[in-house]
């Protein structure tokens, strides 16, 4: 393990010391004036703050409350503390900007460290980062937990996907870091220019930035001959590294010591219990530059405070099932992409590239699933219609295209494409 004493503490243990952080960082937060004013509204203080019980009286953080206070209203340090910004790609409105001051970044590097060792990394191997560089935290995160761990850290980014085979052959990586929907680029890449993916020597891939499916491990285990492991993480908590899977892969171990985890009931706000699936709320609880206290991620897991067969005593969070905002309401019935994705994949012959229009038909919401799937048959079609009707309920009709007949990503895979406006009514 790389850090023993927080991996294994016990439920006493970890609590006394997430109080005692929550306490400083209510202290802290006091310069905000976001935060300041609700301590006040609530008549509370930092020393009010004894359980976690006590923390649920504080009102959620969410993300438009750092669109309001765009660029840096949220900051609890002065600029000059600032080392390093990231933000959002700012898709949907103003980008949420964050702040790291030094120490922010030593306690990030030290989180991503962590989780390369919970994927079985080691300070003598060589990793190939094929996150994004810039504004987006995941490639920066990735590389400084490597550099602090001690590995060989190759930054190649994402795209120019080429040259990264090639690296790729002649640097014989022992791990790869990046999107999952890039990484099947890659393997496709490879299979196009005759190299099978399953004799590179890489043993493990450290995957994150979009849900994936179980049914998508197993496709990146199944094509690479590896070990595909989760991680999760989110700029405006801190980045990649929040939580990351061990060899059990049996969830996601949080790094409690820097965060409070707790999982609502999305519509209500009210706490759901271990393993309930619901929206997860982060608290921060050694941040100097951004601390955020309970904020709503949109991602939906559940959570579980179980000992892991690993023998760390983190709580562990599940593989997160989608976004609140990214639910589909298909006549009544909600289905979350991830939940498509799981069965398109069960399906013989198909491939993991595939996304979901949603259109209008008759003056109604419809499903039109393109998929890459030639000289399909009307028994194989009528098979994944079946079967997406059967475990999604809802009724899709199928778009086939032939190879590479739908768009490839160097980052995020686009799954969603809404053409509701667009469409005949």
């Amino acid at each position: 393990m790389y850090d023993q004493h927080h991996e294994t503490m016990d439920a006493q243990t970890r609590e006394q010391l997430q109080m005692e952080q929550l306490r400083q960082t209510m202290e802290h937060v006091t310069r905000v004036p976001f935060y300041q004013e609700r301590l006040q509204a609530l008549q509370m203080t930092a020393n009010d703050f004894q359980t976690i019980e006590d923390l649920r009286k504080f009102p959620f953080t969410r993300k438009q409350d750092l669109r309001d206070h765009y660029p840096f209203g949220l900051f609890a340090v002065e600029r000059e503390q600032i080392t390093r910004i990231h933000a959002s790609s700012g898709t949907s409105g103003k980008p949420t900007v964050v702040g790291y001051t030094q120490e922010d970044l030593d306690d990030w590097a030290g989180a991503v460290a962590r989780s390369l060792v919970l994927a079985g990394g080691s300070p003598a191997d060589l990793l190939h980062n094929a996150y994004g560089y810039g504004l987006f935290t995941g490639g920066l995160g990735l590389h400084a937990g490597a550099e602090k761990l001690g590995m060989t850290i190759l930054p190649i980014s994402g795209g120019n996907t080429d040259r990264q085979i090639t690296l790729i052959e002649d640097f014989r990586p022992d791990g790869i870091c990046g999107t999952p929907s890039y990484i099947l680029r890659l393997a496709e890449r490879m299979i196009e220019r005759g190299i099978d993916p399953r004799k590179t020597s890489m043993r493990y891939g450290i995957f994150g930035a979009e849900p994936w499916s179980e049914e998508m491990r197993q496709t990146l285990e199944q094509t690479f001959d590896l070990q595909a492991f989760d991680i999760y993480g989110l700029s405006e908590i801190m980045g990649p590294g929040v939580a990351m899977e061990c060899q059990e892969q049996a969830g996601l171990h949080i790094m409690d010591d820097l965060f409070i985890t707790e999982v609502i009931d999305p519509v209500t706000g009210e706490p759901v219990p271990d393993g309930m699936v619901g929206e997860l709320v982060f608290t921060s609880l050694k941040k100097k530059a951004l601390p955020i206290i309970r904020y709503r991620t949109g991602d939906l897991a559940s959570i579980t405070h179980e000992a892991c067969a690993c023998g760390r005593t983190t709580t562990r969070m599940s593989r997160v099932k989608g976004r609140t905002d990214d639910m589909l309401i298909i006549r009544g019935v909600n289905v979350f992409p991830s939940e498509i994705e799981r069965v398109l994949l069960q399906q013989p012959d198909v491939t993991p590239h595939y996304q979901i229009h949603l259109v209008r038909k008759a003056g109604l919401d419809a499903v039109e699933l393109h998929i890459e799937f030639e000289n399909i048959s009307e028994q194989q079609r009528r098979s994944i219609c079946d079967a997406i009707k059967s475990e999604c309920l809802i009724s899709i009709d199928l778009v086939c295209h032939p190879h590479q007949g739908l768009p490839r990503s160097e980052g995020k895979a686009v799954r969603i494409v809404d053409r509701r406006s667009t469409s005949l009514v």
